[in-house]
């Protein structure tokens, strides 16, 4: 049985970081790892998010941006995230669909039931076992994905970071609420601490609940 963990957080949380040092840390101990992220994780999905998160975009429409996402996450999972979790592997992903209610629901006021829908429609049955939630001030997060992106040698992927900041305390907040409904799924991390502190903490925590599944399913 496979185990398929995702991070979320707002711009500028520390994810990436976290989940280079969380797959190498499953890695060593001996498990097969798939990293990937969304909007992306394959061809088809990466030239989506070419688009999704191109700040020369701006003019994009929020259920236009709604669509793009549920149509790079059904390749995605179709393609990427499935087979890895059907094969048994641990599946670590930055971001899924608990981005889109944050973002496209809380953020951009669009339906719940209509972000739902499409989430289930792209997911195919898939659900994340365990969501790790990097917990930011904005105004901190902010900062940290701007630099990230002024010193970034690839594409400037800054369409979100341009937004307000009350969008990204929306955003924020949608995700705070979502881990409330859902506390055994989510695992929140304060994300102004170290990053070994962090890293730490989230292994211990991953291995803790992948051996409670794999004894749950004995």
């Amino acid at each position: 049985m496979g185990y398929f963990i995702t991070f979320e957080g707002i711009e500028g949380c520390g994810k990436t970081t976290q989940i280079k040092l969380l797959a190498e840390h499953l890695r060593a101990a001996g498990r097969r790892v798939t990293q990937t992220r969304e909007p992306g994780g394959c061809a088809i999905a990466d030239q989506i998010r070419s688009i999704l998160l191109d700040a020369d975009n701006r003019a994009m429409l929020p259920h236009t941006e709604l669509l793009l996402y549920a149509a790079a996450r059904a390749q995605h999972v179709g393609e990427v995230v499935k087979p890895a979790l059907d094969e048994g592997g641990v599946v670590v992903c930055d971001r899924f669909t608990d981005a889109t209610i944050a973002y496209q629901s809380n953020g951009r006021g669009i339906d719940r039931e209509i972000v739902d829908t499409l989430n289930t429609l792209a997911c195919r049955g898939v659900r994340p076992d365990l969501t790790v939630l990097i917990d930011c001030e904005p105004v901190q997060g902010l900062e940290r994905a701007r630099r990230r992106i002024d010193t970034s040698s690839g594409p400037r992927e800054e369409r979100f970071e341009l937004e307000a900041l009350a969008f990204h305390q929306r955003v924020r907040d949608g995700y705070l609420a979502l881990a409330a409904g859902e506390p055994h799924r989510f695992l929140i991390v304060d994300g102004s601490d170290t990053i070994e502190r962090i890293a730490t903490a989230i292994a211990r925590q991953v291995v803790s609940r992948m051996e409670e599944q794999h004894h749950a399913v004995r």
